[in-house]
Formats: C-alpha cells, structure tokens, sequence
C-alpha cells in the first residue's frame, strides 16, 4: 500500500519511510506542507501520515484544503501537539485517526491498516479471497491453510487485488502503487510478479484483460490465460 508521509523532522521522517517499507508499505516522504498540499493528488495514495507543526504550511491547513477539495484518502495524524483540544481540532478538521509523538512504529502500522482496511470495507484484518488468506499486519499468505511464501512485493501486489477485488487495475496504476517516486520499474516488471502470484496461488488468481490491465480471478484456480511475460 501506498503512504504519503508528511514529516519535517529528518530524524522522525527517515525512521517512519524505512521502518514502514520493512513492514510492507511504499512511502513517499516530504518535508513541508506546500509540497504535501499538492502531493497527495500526484499518486494513488492509499493513506496519509501528516504532522501538524510543518514549514510553509500548517497540517491542519493542509487537512482542510484537502477535504475542500473532496479528497477523502483517511489521514492518519502524527504530531506532538498532544492536547485534548488539538486532538478534537484534528479529527473534527477532517482527519480520521490522531497519534502523539512518541509513538511506536508497530501502532502507526496498526492504525494504517485499519484505516485502509476501512476504506476498502473490510471487516476483519484478514483478507479472504476462496482459499486464500493474507494478513496484511504480518504479511503472511496462506492456501487452503497452507503457509505460501511470497516476497515483499509479490504480497504487496496480492494485496493491491485483494483489495480492489472486483476491479480491473491497469498496469499503470499497478506500478504507482507499488513504486515510490525514484523507483526504477522494469519493462516487464509487473509481469514477472503476476507470473509468480499464479504459479505459487493457482494459475486463475489474477485474470489477464486484455488491452485494459488485470484483476482478481479464482481463487486458487488453474485455468488462466498467463498472459503476463514468462518469469526467469
């Protein structure tokens, strides 16, 4: 999944970009709230954590454009300004979930996926598609019960069409959710990853349309058109 990251402390903002890429997100992160204004509408965000106390442009100031202009991805805010007063400010200006600085980087995750999962109706932390299952706090994937191992990127794009099941996801938009800005994606890359999610899950998971993208297929099905590039 996708974060926008909007922290000016270096020390704050590099823990979270490289501690939440280890737990499987990919993060963009800036520095003031100029920039962060305008970055939440140059990519598929699936979330965003936004402080308050930033350079040019106060959070709070940048939550509220935001929400003016009809953008609803959940904002997740992170800020030391700890008062009951600011935490009732922040959530009734527009964010959906409110932490203080200290904070541990295991419930920013925590609050993160249930933000998204929100966001994509999901009741339970577990998405289930048939007899597939993957826990998106642990990144573990199961067939019929069976533990799968995937790598951190064949369980991000799991994930992507877990969550956008019923839904066709062009490749373009497959990248941008997977990459962060200065990642270098191959000409094949997608490809590849697809080609590995059916040989490992079932030949039918992900259904190639083609001309359009790709979506979520059976679960743990064999018959596919892999028209995806062959893997090494």
């Amino acid at each position: 999944m996708r974060i926008l990251l909007i922290e000016d402390d270096p020390m704050i903002g590099d823990g979270l970009r490289a501690g939440l890429a280890q737990l499987g997100f990919t993060v963009d992160w800036f520095h003031d709230g100029a920039v962060g204004l305008a970055a939440l509408a140059s990519a598929p965000y699936d979330a965003v954590v936004l402080d308050l106390g930033l350079p040019k442009r106060d959070g709070l100031d940048v939550l509220a454009q935001w929400r003016a202009q009809g953008r609803d991805e959940p904002v997740l805010i992170l800020t030391a300004r700890d008062t009951l007063d600011d935490r009732l400010q922040g959530l009734h200006g527009g964010a959906d979930d409110y932490l203080c600085k200290p904070f541990a980087l295991a419930e920013v995750a925590a609050r993160l996926h249930a933000l998204i999962r929100r966001r994509h109706g999901h009741v339970t932390p577990v998405l289930q598609h048939g007899v597939i299952a993957l826990d998106p706090a642990t990144r573990t994937v199961t067939l019929a019960g069976q533990p799968v191992e995937l790598t951190g990127r064949e369980t991000a794009l799991l994930e992507l069409f877990l969550n956008a099941r019923g839904r066709v996801l062009p490749r373009a938009l497959i990248e941008d959710k997977l990459y962060g800005w200065g990642d270098e994606v191959g000409s094949n890359t997608i490809e590849v990853y697809i080609h590995h999610l059916r040989r490992k899950l079932g030949g039918g998971v992900i259904r190639t349309m083609r001309g359009v993208g790709y979506a979520l297929g059976e679960a743990g099905g064999e018959n596919a058109d892999d028209g995806g590039g062959a893997a090494p």
